[in-house]
């Protein structure tokens, strides 16, 4: 246990703990001033850590309490590995020497005064910092703060209520900016988000086509940013109508900047009058080249409507194939049999274009496995193609027609898996109305 020292006189915590931030660029936060002084009857007790080569002959009094006049416990460590050891999640504070040496070096052969306290802040990340240092070196105390530390301490001014005060300001500080970083972060999450959100579901370009034109996309759980599914529709000038889904592999910004990137590819290929197989390989050129890693790959579906609507080519990468409902007639799945890989599993891979046709009025779904993957019930079953063309057909009778018929599907998904998906679903949805 540290030994008690004589009571010196003390500088006060605050007032110097505030002169401290003011050479930082400001006071202390008031929340943080109100959150230290106040503390709470149900809060945990503190716990510092000191590092310091001679415990035994340190300055710290044993009589340390938090804001509630709960005892602060304290744990000793001699040099930086014993710290590493001690340094777990209940730790608050770190009470840090400054005239320790660096990992590796005596003291006195640093250059860096402040190697110790870098290594501790790299150590502990999370955790309030207080250096401690020599009575009259001030600049170097100032230059810990700038580095990283919450405050600095004389050795030879401390007493027990003066180092209580200063732990609890340095923790109610680390909170303070952690929750300031975090905020930030959130931000700028948000802001990733919508320029993904841009780049990822786009306005089509269907000026002067007779078709309609519906979508819906709705995150997984397990993420804040949009995932990796995209989609597109253009006409091109000859009056040919080109959609577009896709699915990038994976899940985080990574996946979703590659599926802007073949989004975007996708429509400066099809407005340069590419299509099929010319369309796809190149996109498959691109992904290899963009992908950060050789498993990577995305699967897509891209479908052509004449300009009298009644007829379509359709490729398929690796991808479901799209329903198509017709007054008077049971949805159903268009052919498959001709499904080539996803991009990026195969170099010198084809996809055949298939002709099909659409009629005189008629309603395409194109959709990402996200709407089919999710469970039905407590036997853990998928709801399949075939799960969702029956839901599809049962809402058509229902008279869902566009963005209706999108948001009930999404949400009866949702439903029969009893809560948020895992996966993201991306739905197009086309009508001809004849």
């Amino acid at each position: 246990m540290p030994v008690p020292v004589p009571r010196q006189r003390a500088i006060p915590a605050v007032e110097s703990g505030q002169a401290h931030a003011a050479a930082q660029g400001g006071p202390l936060k008031e929340e943080a001033h109100r959150s230290a002084t106040t503390g709470g009857a149900n809060a945990a007790p503190l716990t510092l850590l000191l590092i310091e080569d001679d415990p035994a002959g340190s300055p710290i009094v044993p009589e340390l309490v938090d804001a509630s006049g709960k005892p602060i416990r304290v744990r000793t460590a001699r040099n930086l590995t014993e710290a590493e050891r001690l340094l777990t999640d209940d730790v608050h504070c770190i009470l840090l020497d400054l005239a320790l040496p660096a990992p590796g070096r005596p003291a006195g052969e640093d250059a860096d005064e402040l190697a110790v306290l870098r290594h501790v802040l790299r150590l502990a990340p999370r955790h309030a910092v207080l250096a401690l240092t020599a009575s009259g070196d001030a600049e170097r105390g100032a230059e810990a703060v700038r580095v990283g530390a919450q405050d600095y301490l004389f050795r030879d001014e401390l007493d027990g209520r003066l180092l209580s005060r200063a732990i609890r300001y340095a923790v109610e500080r680390k909170r303070s900016d952690t929750a300031e970083r975090r905020l930030a972060e959130g931000k700028l999450r948000a802001q990733e988000n919508r320029r993904l959100e841009r780049g990822l579901l786009p306005t089509p370009l269907l000026d002067g086509a007779s078709l309609r034109f519906a979508a819906r996309y709705r995150p997984g759980r397990s993420r804040a940013l949009l995932g990796g599914d995209f989609y597109d529709a253009v006409r091109t000038p000859d009056g040919t109508v080109h959609a577009m889904i896709g699915d990038v592999c994976g899940h985080g910004p990574d996946e979703a900047a590659l599926g802007v990137e073949l989004r975007i590819a996708w429509r400066a290929l099809t407005l340069a009058g590419l299509c099929g197989d010319e369309l796809l390989g190149t996109l498959q050129q691109v992904l290899e080249h963009e992908r950060a890693d050789d498993e990577i790959f995305a699967t897509l579906c891209t479908v052509d409507i004449a300009p009298d609507g009644r007829r379509a080519g359709l490729c398929l990468a690796g991808h479901p194939s799209p329903l198509i409902a017709r007054p008077g007639r049971a949805p159903k799945l268009l052919p498959y049999d001709n499904n080539g890989p996803a991009l990026g599993l195969l170099p010198g891979a084809r996809w055949p274009r298939m002709q099909v046709e659409l009629g005189r009025e008629w309603s395409l779904m194109l959709y990402t496995d996200g709407l089919i993957e999710g469970r039905v019930g407590t036997d853990g079953e998928r709801l399949g193609q075939d799960g969702m063309v029956d839901m599809i057909r049962r809402q058509l009778a229902e008279g869902l027609r566009g963005e209706d018929l999108l948001r009930a599907a999404v949400s009866e998904v949702r439903d029969l898996n009893g809560g948020e998906l895992t996966d993201d679903v991306a739905v197009v949805l086309l009508d001809r109305t004849g």
